[in-house]
């Protein structure tokens, strides 16, 4: 499963996900979000596509537009409100255990700093096989939360871990905002993309 593929999956799953539409030229964004803009594509290499995160409607219709034309119908442009992330990671559901890695605030920087809070490795009754990093990190509910949905995806995907391979999730405990990037609620989990790994 691609990135693609993941967007689909995601609003298929029942989990709480991000509420993203398809752009295309044309359509409005409200001045009252911030937006983020992203992109899959239908066949390639699907990582470290281009981005726009947090930003004004008219530089996200503007972003939005110049990909929809540089993808030229080979992938998708998706848009939604930005929100703030406080903690993030990602969730890998393997057949024998599952592993949490968390990150403070945004998950670019586990992705593309390579910085990690927490890692936790998790067997299939929920009892930790390791730790590493700060383990007062994630509090006891959001650890809960993370291995509740872990089974969910399990169960969904029973025959593709079955077969080898690992799901993978990437979530963030986050807050709506205004657009001053002022929190305005309180955080809750959401994820934002899921894919099959080998």
């Amino acid at each position: 499963m691609n990135k693609l593929m993941g967007f689909y999956e995601l609003r298929d799953l029942a989990i709480p996900t991000i509420p993203w539409k398809e752009y295309k030229p044309g359509i409005e964004l409200s001045s009252n979000y911030l937006w983020t803009i992203r992109s899959a594509v239908v066949r390639g290499n699907d990582l470290n596509l281009p981005r726009l995160i947090g930003k004004s409607a008219n530089e996200a219709i503007t972003f939005a537009n110049n990909l929809y034309k540089r993808l030229d119908g080979d992938g998708l442009v998706i848009y939604y409100p930005y929100f703030i992330a406080h903690k993030s990671g990602t969730l890998n559901v393997y057949l024998d255990k599952v592993v949490i890695e968390a990150i403070k605030d945004d998950l670019w920087n586990l992705v593309t700093n390579q910085d990690l809070d927490l890692s936790m490795t998790f067997d299939r009754q929920d009892r930790i096989i390791s730790s590493y990093g700060n383990k007062e990190f994630l509090d006891e509910n959001e650890i809960n939360q993370l291995l509740k949905y872990a089974k969910r995806i399990f169960s969904i995907y029973r025959d593709e871990i079955l077969d080898g391979n690992t799901i993978l999730l990437e979530w963030s405990f986050a807050s709506s905002c205004n657009i001053n990037k002022e929190p305005i609620d309180e955080p809750y989990l959401v994820f934002y993309e899921v894919r099959t790994t080998k």
